[in-house]
């Protein structure tokens, strides 16, 4: 019996999800631990945010 598409999209979702939980957890140890990584998450933070502001103004 195949699973239905829905299935599959949903463990998709559930697997990149904590691939990004285990991601963030190490990459949150390594700028701790190093004020030049820590800067540079710093400003990912802003650019990442500054897309999702532009991205929020072109739905408008």
């Amino acid at each position: 019996m195949s699973k239905s598409p829905l299935v599959n999209m949903m463990k998709g979702v559930v697997v990149g999800m904590v691939a990004g939980a285990c991601l963030g957890v190490a990459g949150k140890s390594a700028a701790d631990e190093n004020p030049k990584i820590h800067k540079k998450v710093c400003r990912v933070k802003r650019t990442m945010n500054d897309v999702a502001d532009t991205a929020k103004y072109m739905f408008k």
